[in-house]
């Protein structure tokens, strides 16, 4: 889940991932998007002070999109090539740090007017210490009825230590478990976000209790004055009652799931806010760092609910 000052009204919300390993400057294909014809393009640099290490470096933008308009009919085996509208901005990411780093980076597409078109996220692996990843987004497809875009800019950057980040879609781990974080729910200052364990090896995996968490700041630093509660009753009641924990074996195929629960009450002190959570299915296991952005304000509190298994 995202912090609420980050969400942006767009009229379409997408994902498009780079997957590329970083060694030297280095070079991504675009993301995903269909490649139907447009008209004649140009391509904009763009004088980008860049966020976190990542900048845009132009926009290329064609003439006319193909992008559907209202009362417009197109078939299902045209859509993709036909709707593309054409819209690639490039960027590029440096790593500073003293260690591979993998970025998750929002990016959101505009109208002359600022308003939101679209957003798109790539996912950039394993950037080496002091090197630079060049690459591209494509917008894809436009909404119907959608305004011109003509300005690009970078949302989000996410950042987390290269052999923690959370598997890419259809890739198993050498340890055999997928760990990865949904985008979570809000209600009433209520938030609360899924850490799900997916059993994608070959053997049995036996876990019991609660996930070990690690707290992060901005600089993947450890997060301190924030006390983790076992279960979410000193929370709140409206996440339904708390499970008592026990060992749960996954079969391979099988997955478990269990909550991160807080609020974002903020009264007298300093708001905190956690953008990184290092996860451990269970001792001694392979540490994930996933993304849920915790808005804790100032009650000092999350709570942890146990794994259990995932219905099917």
């Amino acid at each position: 889940m995202r912090r609420p000052a980050s969400l942006v009204p767009v009229s379409v919300l997408a994902t498009a991932a780079l997957l590329i390993t970083a060694c030297g400057t280095e070079h991504a294909g675009s993301g995903s998007g269909g490649t139907g014809a447009a008209g004649p393009s140009s391509s904009t640099p763009v004088d980008d002070p860049g966020k976190d290490g990542v900048r845009i470096t132009s926009l290329t933008v064609p003439s006319h999109s193909p992008s559907p308009t209202r009362g417009t009919s197109v078939s299902a085996d045209s859509l993709s090539a036909a709707a593309d509208s054409g819209i690639v901005a490039a960027f590029e990411v440096t790593n500073s740090t003293a260690r591979a780093l993998t970025y998750s980076i929002v990016f959101t597409f505009m109208s002359s007017d600022g308003g939101a078109m679209a957003n798109r996220t790539a996912t950039v692996r394993d950037v080496g210490p002091g090197k630079t990843v060049r690459g591209s987004v494509r917008l894809g497809q436009l909404a119907p009825g959608a305004g011109r875009v003509t300005r690009a800019k970078i949302l989000e950057v996410n950042k987390v230590p290269a052999g923690e980040a959370p598997a890419q879609a259809g890739v198993c781990p050498a340890s055999g478990v997928r760990v990865s974080a949904d985008d979570g729910d809000a209600a009433m200052g209520l938030r609360v976000v899924g850490l799900h364990l997916d059993n994608c090896g070959k053997r049995d995996y036996t876990i019991e209790g609660y996930p070990k968490l690690e707290l992060l700041d901005d600089d993947l630093h450890p997060v301190t004055g924030i006390t983790i509660l076992r279960g979410s009753g000193g929370i709140t009641t409206g996440a339904g009652p708390d499970e008592e924990p026990r060992p749960i074996t996954l079969r391979p195929g099988e997955s478990a799931v269990a909550s991160l629960v807080w609020r974002n009450t903020t009264q007298s002190g300093t708001a905190a806010n956690v953008p990184y959570v290092r996860v451990r299915a269970k001792a001694g296991s392979a540490p994930v760092t996933v993304t849920p952005h915790l808005d804790l304000g100032t009650t000092g509190q999350l709570g942890v609910r146990p794994w259990t298994k995932a219905k099917r």
